[in-house]
């Protein structure tokens, strides 16, 4: 018996859509998205004490580091690259494989390039900097060194350096661009992408978010913004604990996630495989407070999202949520989900990987877009791992603990809400059967 059609749209007149053609992650839970995702479903926690030279004394400070080492998977020429440069070109190169294209494609003016990233070049301005203070309190005659740094420390530490260099090792020379909102960095990269495709600015984008700021001088600043886990006593692994009553922060982690996106039409035309439909995007700024969330400006990025995508509330199966952790931040996200979808078994399942992920920052947003993809591709949704007691005000329904798998999940939904009000959603759906290829679409 074959599958139901997957939903239909409300808005017909809408332009055609921007489907996912390749998939590339390296994240603390695996070195690709076959690995990453099997960890996220066994609920398999790759939290742990910091290393000491990371922890800069600070007392039972948590981490969640990437599975394996960028450079392990680069070659000797990249070792000079700032740390989150090195994940980009590991998850960029990945993606591209899936999707089957090479380097200098022949509509490489078409094909962007846009990424997302909270803190760029972390790595490099803390050995910058750790390198100064040493010379600086030394003796009279290394003082007089105390300057002379990496000749190549500006492009390091530019937002841009990981759009620069994916840019330049493929060729692709379309229109894109660097975002840094906090939280929301790669989710707003999707789906600025998603807009350019879909208006005909471009045929192709590669969207990339990472982040790599496990260093001393960023432990400490996110330390004294009170938001970090304590260790669980019993298990620091199980330390983060998004919608359980017992929840006390978040915990930082490190990697990147990578698509390739394009049109429908590209797609069809050069026989690649659709993995999904990137089907709506919504954004909002709260205009409230730089660190508290707010319901209503969540609700609107939400309701844009489904409306972009064509859908109805219920026509949506699943949400990877924000979910940090915080005391306020999850309660918030869960009413604002009930607002938009119902409460308890009347909405979709909710889930935060964050639990075994940690939190990426700027490329939270991509990797957990492609968490909720493999959700809806194979049916299994990974569940919060560690949520032994929820929290009764978090009336959605959470998949605690364990996986739910042999589900049917046609759309599914990503949260990414940060510090400064900026919220982003995301919105994948099965793709449609492939159709022949259509007559090139005007350009703008």
């Amino acid at each position: 018996m074959s599958p139901p059609p997957p939903p239909q749209r409300r808005d017909a007149a809408r332009a055609s859509p921007v489907v996912v053609s390749g998939m590339g992650m390296i994240s603390p839970l695996g070195a690709d998205v076959g690995s990453s995702f099997a960890a996220a479903v066994a609920g398999r926690s790759a939290v742990r004490q910091a290393d000491a030279a990371v922890a800069a004394g600070l007392d039972g400070l948590l981490t969640a580091a990437a599975a394996v080492e960028p450079q392990a998977l680069l070659g000797a020429a990249d070792a000079g690259l700032d740390r989150a440069a090195q994940f980009a070109l590991v998850a960029a190169a990945q993606a591209l494989e899936q999707a089957g294209i090479a380097a200098n494609p022949l509509d490489a003016e078409r094909f962007g390039v846009y990424v997302g990233i909270g803190f760029g070049g972390a790595y490099s301005l803390d050995a910058m900097f750790t390198r100064y203070f040493r010379l600086l309190l030394g003796d009279e005659a290394n003082r007089r060194r105390a300057a002379v740094v990496h000749p190549l420390t500006v492009p390091r530490l530019m937002a841009n350096a990981s759009h620069a260099m994916v840019s330049m090792r493929w060729g692709l020379q379309g229109m894109g661009n660097t975002y840094s909102v906090a939280c929301a960095s790669s989710a707003v990269a999707a789906g600025e992408a998603m807009r350019a495709i879909r208006d005909g600015y471009l045929d192709a984008a590669l969207v990339i978010g990472t982040e790599a700021m496990l260093t001393p001088g960023s432990m400490v600043a996110w330390n004294a913004l009170r938001v970090l886990a304590r260790p669980d006593a019993a298990d620091p692994a199980a330390s983060c604990r998004p919608f359980d009553r017992r929840r006390n922060g978040f915990v930082l982690g490190e990697g990147a996630g990578a698509l390739v996106l394009e049109s429908a039409s590209r797609a069809a035309a050069r026989g690649a495989v659709a993995l999904a439909e990137l089907a709506g995007y919504g954004a909002s700024s709260d205009a409230h407070h730089l660190t508290a969330p707010s319901l209503q400006g969540q609700v609107r990025a939400m309701r844009q999202a489904l409306q972009q995508a064509g859908l109805e509330p219920s026509q949506l199966q699943y949400v990877n949520a924000h979910g940090t952790a915080t005391e306020l931040g999850d309660l918030l996200e869960a009413q604002s989900l009930a607002q938009v979808f119902g409460a308890g078994s009347r909405g979709p399942a909710v889930s935060s990987t964050k639990a075994v992920h940690g939190h990426l920052i700027g490329a939270g947003g991509a990797v957990e877009l492609i968490l909720a993809i493999e959700a809806m591709r194979s049916g299994t949704l990974p569940p919060t791992a560690h949520l032994d007691e929820p929290d009764p005000r978090c009336e959605v329904d959470l998949v605690a603990q364990r996986a739910r798998e042999g589900c049917r999940v046609d759309a599914v939904m990503s949260n990414s809400f940060a510090f400064g009000g900026s919220n982003a959603c995301l919105v994948a759906r099965r793709p449609e059967p492939s159709a022949p290829p259509a007559a090139p679409e005007p350009r703008p």
